[in-house]
């Protein structure tokens, strides 16, 4: 079976252009695959560039160098080359992110935030807001919130909000960024149920997590993200 994600040869060098356009390597050589029901984490220490390579399989980052080969159906399609038109069809199709942060829509509820993506990937209607109904339930965010925009909650709850959105779209291969930093420790354990859930249904998921406990709960494996880091 092919691997959902792939990497092979992978480098990123960031350019600082407030600093006279110096060059600061950060990863050369990332070699990494992650193959359908996995959770593979990330490891290493922080500013070791763990989101970076998140945000480079989703295409946020251009890497320098290599191959990010993502499965879409039959083919794989190389992030670092691919046209950001491809790679929104990825993003929309495919590839699930979830981020620390929630990139706040004003005036749009909650419920309806969650609901859409699942719509988005030809779920019904009604299929898409009960599934985002019962997500919101089980990540704790009190249902008098569900009809207000997320702009006024707080920080945790907003970072539920963000999860119950990435695991609604029911992508095939998921990336997560430190889910659960903002989140106390009983919903962290409703993230791990939830994690484990998508595993089962054969989801491909790549993540980062702050919390130790989280990161051996949920870990297939453990990727050092230290053995790939550039000299400067």
């Amino acid at each position: 079976m092919a691997a959902m994600i792939r990497l092979t040869g992978v480098a990123k060098t960031f350019t600082m252009h407030l600093q006279g356009g110096a060059h600061l390597p950060v990863m050369a050589g990332v070699h990494l695959h992650v193959e359908a029901g996995e959770c593979v984490v990330l490891g290493g220490p922080s500013g070791i560039g763990k989101s970076s390579l998140l945000r480079m399989i989703y295409g946020n980052y251009r890497c320098d160098a290599g191959a990010i080969l993502v499965r879409d159906g039959e083919d794989d399609v190389d992030v670092a080359s691919a046209s950001p038109r491809r790679i929104m069809r990825l993003r929309r199709e495919r590839l699930g992110y979830v981020s620390q942060f929630l990139r706040v829509i004003p005036r749009v509820p909650a419920i309806d935030i969650v609901t859409e993506a699942a719509t988005e990937r030809g779920a019904s209607a009604d299929e898409a807001k009960a599934r985002a109904a019962d997500l919101l339930a089980r990540l704790g965010v009190p249902r008098r919130l569900w009809a207000l925009p997320p702009a006024t909650f707080s920080g945790g709850e907003q970072q539920r909000v963000n999860i119950a959105r990435g695991l609604n779209a029911a992508h095939p291969i998921l990336l997560l960024d430190e889910p659960t930093a903002s989140l106390d420790a009983s919903n962290r354990t409703v993230v791990v149920e939830l994690i484990e859930e998508r595993k089962r249904a054969g989801t491909a998921i790549l993540g980062v997590f702050h919390d130790d406990d989280v990161r051996e709960r949920v870990a297939t494996r453990v990727v050092d993200v230290t053995a790939f880091a550039a000299a400067a």
